[in-house]
């Protein structure tokens, strides 16, 4: 079994809270992605998966630093596999849009990775593939004893994509869940 960590990124209100825009929150859109994702990993066969926020509710440290280092303990002390960080993009301006996703280094395991899920997001939802960069300063890919990527799956600031992210998940989840197994060679 692959043991693949999901990490619902920011908390549901208070230190670590997310972007908004359009009458969303990055918390409760990529809360629902994620649970989504989990189910087609598990229904899968070839997956266990574990939830950073297995509730909507679920509230990670008492401040930026105690959020970051409680994901990060929990994939650790769990041994998962692959640690995917998911977000929702924000922008000063509206137009900008697509999907993109950072990891530690471009000669990470994590780099393909991280391409097949970008490519798969991009295919499933038609936005843009804004590509993978080296993003070694962000806690989660820094700290993780596992290949690791944190994905912004579209920007909350973009109508459209906000909309998208807000009314069909299970679009998002599917470009994922694509990605992953595109990955393992297993589509």
């Amino acid at each position: 079994m692959i043991k693949i960590f999901i990490d619902q990124g920011h908390n549901p209100s208070g230190p670590n809270a997310g972007a908004e825009g359009h009458g969303y929150r990055e918390q409760d859109l990529v809360y629902t992605i994620g649970v989504r994702l989990a189910e087609l990993l598990r229904n899968n066969g070839n997956f266990e998966v574990m939830l950073s926020r297995p509730t909507p509710q679920t509230q990670l440290g008492t401040s930026n630093a105690t959020s970051l280092r409680a994901r990060v303990d929990m994939a650790n002390n769990w041994g998962a596999d692959y640690f995917i960080s998911l977000h929702a993009n924000a922008s000063s301006i509206p137009t900008a849009s697509g999907v993109e996703a950072f990891v530690y280094s471009t000669s990470s395991e994590a780099y393909p990775l991280a391409v097949e899920i970008v490519r798969g997001v991009a295919e499933a939802t038609g936005e843009p593939n804004r590509g993978v960069s080296a993003r070694p300063s962000l806690y989660v890919l820094r700290r993780t004893a596992m290949p690791a990527t944190l994905v912004e799956l579209g920007f909350i600031t973009n109508p459209v994509e906000a909309e998208m992210m807000a009314t069909n998940p299970g679009l998002y989840a599917q470009g994922v869940y694509n990605g992953i197994l595109s990955y393992f060679g297993m589509l």
